[in-house]
């Protein structure tokens, strides 16, 4: 009797779970992303069948965001979440997942090799280096700013969206495969760019852009450390590490104080140009960015 009762519930389970899954096999799947870009990855390989929504607003910074009651009363009618590591995420998405315990999450950076947070320093002094260590001890999150990252982040995103909606595994799959054949195109496009330029620097406020600069042989020189403006000793460094390496632009991205690299930039008779590592227009953007380091470094 009871291996009745418990195969009846098992059923019922299963039923419940099947309703769940296929109510929205006529419509559109609701999904989730935290940040701007992940919603173009998901548009080439949910296209028409998804609805996305973005959990850090344009111009909002995913390190310290903090989702709205609004984005959290949305989230709790979702059926996938699709996250990818940032800094929010290590307090908010529990609760996200919380708020609707049927929502699948997907954590599109699984078994991606992530590289310390690139930080230089240029003085002897202690608190300076202790604030380096510290940060050198935290993983890189910008894993979608390189083109072979984001062909693993893709394979990631076309299972989760299957086993949300099984009913569309051969378009998702189709759309997966177009997409992968778009990245390889502009990972060698980019390449080319940068042919000729391995080891070169460029020096950047926010360290954003490593794993960019890992994958076409660049370096990045950071200003910030762990969301701080450098003391005036570092500072120092800074400048006569640009004025000995000949780097006259600083890139600053929208979301963050240009104050300290404007500082800089006047102090090697450079400019500040800004580089925006959280732009929806994705491949676009990356070649723009890439034009833009490619300029600098000449």
């Amino acid at each position: 009797m009871m291996k009745s009762f418990i195969k009846r519930i098992i059923f019922y389970s299963l039923v419940g779970c099947l309703i769940y899954l296929t109510a929205w096999a006529d419509e559109k799947v609701p999904v989730f992303v935290s940040i701007v870009p992940q919603r173009f990855f998901l548009e080439q390989i949910g296209k028409e069948l998804v609805d996305i929504q973005v959990m850090v607003e344009p111009g909002a910074s995913p390190h310290s965001y903090e989702p709205k009651p609004s984005q959290m009363a949305a989230v709790s009618k979702a059926l996938v979440y699709f996250a990818i590591g940032v800094t929010f995420e290590k307090a908010w998405l529990k609760k996200i997942s919380a708020s609707n315990p049927r929502m699948l999450v997907v954590h599109t950076d699984h078994e991606i090799r992530k590289i310390p947070m690139d930080v230089r320093h240029h003085n002897s002094d202690q608190e300076d280096q202790n604030a380096v260590k510290h940060e050198r001890e935290g993983l890189d999150p910008h894993i979608w700013l390189s083109p072979p990252l984001v062909m693993a982040q893709a394979r990631n995103i076309m299972k989760g969206l299957t086993q949300a909606d099984p009913m569309h595994q051969s378009i998702y799959e189709a759309n997966y495969q177009a997409f992968l054949k778009m990245l390889a195109a502009l990972d060698v496009e980019l390449k080319d760019i940068f042919a000729g330029e391995q080891g070169t620097q460029f020096m950047v406020f926010h360290p954003a852009w490593g794993y960019f600069a890992e994958a076409y042989g660049l370096k990045q020189v950071p200003i910030e450390i762990e969301g701080k403006g450098p003391k005036p000793s570092r500072l120092k460094g800074l400048i006569d590490h640009a004025r000995e390496r000949n780097i006259k632009i600083v890139f600053v991205q929208p979301q963050f104080s240009s104050k300290s690299a404007e500082q800089v930039a006047k102090e090697i008779g450079g400019r500040v140009a800004f580089v925006d590592p959280l732009a929806l227009n994705w491949a676009e953007n990356l070649r723009e960015v890439a034009s833009k380091f490619k300029a600098a470094v000449k």
